[in-house]
């Protein structure tokens, strides 16, 4: 397994972090107690406040699941404090997954755009960008549906040479 942060979640609200928080916590659980005590290593990081002891965990071993939301995430690529998590999302990422993503729009849509942009272009792997939503597309025919969904799709995650690197899941 690699040695970094393979797959970053972002959530809109760091209540939805949180609760998701939960489950994962249940399923490494049942994890590590399927595969006799092997760890699921994944953490939470979504907010910056004051310097703790996570954060100093977060560096010395980062997770292979990062859970976070925009801003966030943005903070831990730009600031100079977390250079060995930073890293760790740059040499590993391969998943980069965004709950909710109807509610990427306008300048926080921009904003969020441009930070996938700058992760696939300083990651060593390639990226494949998955989005969810429950509620983005409720009108026209399912082809409509996807259509729509494929073109925000596109607009966020930026890849139009390849539109197969770029999924989306409307549930």
């Amino acid at each position: 397994m690699p040695n970094g942060v393979t797959a970053v979640i972002v959530y809109p609200l760091n209540a939805l972090v949180n609760s998701q928080e939960e489950e994962l916590r249940r399923y490494a659980e049942n994890y590590s107690k399927a595969r006799h005590g092997e760890k699921f290593p994944f953490a939470l990081r979504n907010s910056p406040g004051r310097k703790t002891n996570r954060r100093d965990e977060l560096e010395a071993e980062p997770p292979h699941i990062l859970l976070t939301n925009y801003m966030m995430l943005e903070l831990l690529l730009t600031r100079g404090g977390q250079r060995t998590l930073r890293e760790a999302i740059y040499d590993e990422v391969r998943f980069l997954v965004f709950d909710e993503l109807h509610t990427y729009r306008g300048r926080q849509g921009a904003d969020v755009g441009l930070l996938i942009r700058r992760i696939r272009a300083r990651a060593k792997h390639p990226v494949v960008c998955i989005g969810t939503s429950a509620t983005m597309i409720s009108v026209g025919s399912i082809a409509e549906q996807k259509q729509q969904v494929a073109k925000v799709a596109e607009q966020l995650f930026a890849n139009r040479s390849n539109p197969m690197r770029s999924f989306v899941k409307h549930w």
